[in-house]
This record gives C-alpha cells, sequence and structure tokens, in this order.
C-alpha cells in the first residue's frame, strides 16, 4: 500500500512542478512582452517585474506557502531591435510529501528565459 501512496503523491508533485513550469515561462513572456512594446517612454523595471510577479501571483500554485520567485532583467537598449530578457528563477518546495522529500531534496530550482526585440 504504501509504495502506491508514494507512487500517487509522486505523480502529483511532478505534475505540479511542471505546471509551475510552465508558468514561470509563460510569466517570463509576459513581463518581455509588457518591455518590448513601443512606448514613450519606454516601460521601466518595476513594469515588467510587475507583470511577472502578477502573472505567477494568479496561476502559481503554492497552496499558501512562501514564493521564492526572482526575476532578472538584461537590456540590451532603447532602441527598435535591441534585445530585452527576461530571466525568471522560482524554486519549487514540496507540497504533498513534504516531511518524506525534505530531508532528501529540499527544492528543486526551475528556470525560464524570454528574449524578445524591442519594437
Amino acid at each position: 500500500l504504501l509504495p502506491l501512496v508514494l507512487l500517487i503523491f509522486g505523480a502529483i508533485e511532478f505534475t505540479t512542478a511542471l505546471y509551475d513550469k510552465a508558468v514561470i515561462t509563460n510569466a517570463s513572456r509576459e513581463g518581455a512582452r509588457a518591455g518590448i512594446v513601443y512606448d514613450d517612454p519606454r516601460r521601466s523595471n518595476s513594469d515588467i517585474l510587475d507583470a511577472v510577479n502578477r502573472y505567477c501571483s494568479d496561476n502559481m500554485i503554492s497552496l499558501g506557502g512562501a514564493s521564492d520567485i526572482s526575476t532578472q532583467i538584461s537590456r540590451g537598449g532603447d532602441a527598435a531591435g535591441d534585445p530585452l530578457t527576461v530571466r525568471v528563477t522560482y524554486t519549487y518546495n514540496f507540497l504533498a510529501l513534504p516531511t518524506f522529500i525534505t530531508p532528501l531534496a529540499p527544492g528543486i530550482t526551475l528556470e525560464a528565459e524570454t528574449v524578445m526585440r524591442m519594437e
């Protein structure tokens, strides 16, 4: 019975981690898109951070746990065609089996990066 329970909760953890990876990938895209849109003046890094954080807070599965989301923004300039890179890093902490898994693996670092060119 115990192997079956571990298998079920392992599948839940794995799919939740994959879902959160998709969320941070989309959050990096949302942030990059917010930053490259032509506007005068250009949108600031705080506007990009707001877009990333808003997307993550609306979609991340954390079950009330603290989220360890870090966002790095790198600009190649503000002219049309210059690259803008948004990198989101998130430490996934196990949800369903924290007492069994945490001593073995305290968390998984998930990363997503999007590079777009300024409009």
